[in-house]
């Protein structure tokens, strides 16, 4: 009898863990979106290894990459919300791209633009 007991209380554990994992994860898994971009300078051209961040309009959670060669830049995986993106090359910030909005399983595009040195200072 008390063998019986423990296989049930097993197999009644097994079943809440695994049911309470699975909406969870279908939860997570389903929220996610892509950022990608383009970093220009004043003519349209891509700026290469310019630094991207990305972080919550609040504040929180903020992550850098670089541009390619091309001035690309993605960031994979992120959960659905909005965010504020900035790049910075040699010494000029763009504006923020404030409130971007992440969409689960979508791909949000976003230009920045760097004005060059002599714009940046008129």
């Amino acid at each position: 009898m008390k063998r019986i007991s423990v296989l049930a209380v097993l197999a009644l554990v097994t079943c809440v863990a695994v049911g309470s994992s699975g909406p969870a994860y279908a939860q997570f898994a389903g929220g996610l979106g892509i950022v990608k971009g383009t970093v220009v300078d004043d003519q349209g051209k891509g700026i290469s290894n310019a630094s991207v961040t990305i972080q919550t309009s609040d504040g929180l959670r903020p992550h850098a990459t670089h541009t390619d060669a091309t001035g690309h830049f993605e960031f994979t995986r992120w959960d659905a919300g909005q965010y504020d993106l900035r790049a910075y090359s040699n010494g000029t910030f763009s504006e923020w791209a404030k409130r971007t909005v992440i969409r689960p399983k979508k791909t949000t595009e976003v230009t920045l633009h760097i004005a060059s040195a002599e714009t940046a200072a008129k």
